[in-house]
């Protein structure tokens, strides 16, 4: 059974509410403890979460957790960057390998329910089989190998998007490509550079009626807007929001966006929500650092986090945007 963080209430002026969980068997020496909150800066944050939402722990002794998709079945794809590894979590707990695979990262299922990972050591984006195989989507643009690609996301067309950012570029192997870019696959294996202007794209997301696109730039902290064209390409590119913080409470990464059209981007301290027109909505303070969340359980309402050692729930008022599923 997972776990809930233990709730304890504080009236602050500014609508805080604190639980707090002991970390002894949850966390190793070198994660620093935090308290899970919910901070809003606005009172339409409440409007997403319950004042007294509970986060509960489902499975801890990871490395460090990366690319959560919920499957029907009732599990999560989890990937562990250190382990080297994807799992298929259970929301009892139960973690069971499905591939050995070097420094896997974002994933996602696509319209024909393959699940595509971005294979960091391999510079590749790549579809792995139930049954623990994989075969290689692409690896290359213009005859050069990608960098490391970090997240990949299912467009409005059905296409692949995803970002090839140097993070997990491996140490001693070269950078073929210039510049770390965002790119569109087709289902024919072609492809396209769609921008090249962030330092290190990492977390990307479509809006619910596709026509808006965000990703954010890990390096600079903050995300960028583009509006989407019919044939995929972006423009009118923008700073969407800034997420500032200090050394070591993280920077933005994973992103996923609900069915209204707000934006959950983790960042840090946490996740920060942000309504459509980039307003700050409020902070769910996360007691380790999270890199990525998913939407899941059979309503699509239960926010799935990787957080460091740890995958977490938190159940939402929100339903989220499933990309991948058809409309």
């Amino acid at each position: 059974m997972d776990r809930p963080i233990r709730v304890r209430k504080i009236c602050l002026p500014i609508f805080l509410f604190l639980s707090t969980i002991p970390f002894s068997g949850f966390l190793n020496a070198q994660v620093q403890e935090r308290k899970f909150e919910l901070q809003a800066n606005s009172p339409q944050f409440w409007n997403l979460l319950d004042r007294d939402a509970k986060l509960y722990l489902v499975a801890g002794g990871f490395g460090f957790t990366e690319g959560p998709v919920w499957d029907e079945a009732g599990f999560l794809y989890v990937s562990d960057e250190t382990l080297n590894k994807i799992f298929r979590v259970y929301p009892g707990g139960r973690k069971e390998e499905l591939i050995s695979l070097g420094d896997p990262d974002g994933n996602t299922y696509d319209r024909k329910r393959r699940l595509l990972d971005c294979a960091s050591v391999l510079r590749a984006i790549i579809e792995v089989t139930p049954d623990g195989h994989y075969r290689i989507l692409a690896d290359h643009f213009e005859g050069k190998k990608f960098n490391s690609p970090n997240d990949v996301v299912i467009g409005p067309d059905g296409a692949t998007y995803f970002t090839d950012p140097t993070l997990d570029l491996v140490k001693g192997e070269k950078q073929e490509i210039p510049f770390q870019g965002v790119y569109r696959l087709d289902d024919n294996g072609k492809v396209r550079l769609l921008t090249k202007d962030l330092s290190q794209p990492n977390g990307l997301a479509f809006s619910p009626d596709g026509k808006r696109f965000y990703v954010d730039d890990s390096e600079r902290r903050n995300i960028r807007g583009y509006d989407v064209g019919p044939d995929g390409n972006l423009s009118n590119g923008r700073i969407f929001g800034e997420e500032p913080g200090g050394a070591h409470e993280g920077v933005p990464d994973g992103i996923k966006v609900d069915h209204s059209g707000n934006v959950f981007v983790t960042g840090p301290k946490g996740i920060w929500i942000w309504d459509p027109q980039g307003r700050h909505l409020g902070t769910i303070v996360m007691p380790e650092q999270p890199a990525n969340l998913a939407w899941g359980d059979k309503d699509y309402r239960t926010l799935y986090i990787t957080a460091t050692t740890s995958v977490y729930r938190l159940r939402t008022k929100a339903r989220g945007f499933i990309p991948y599923l058809k409309k």
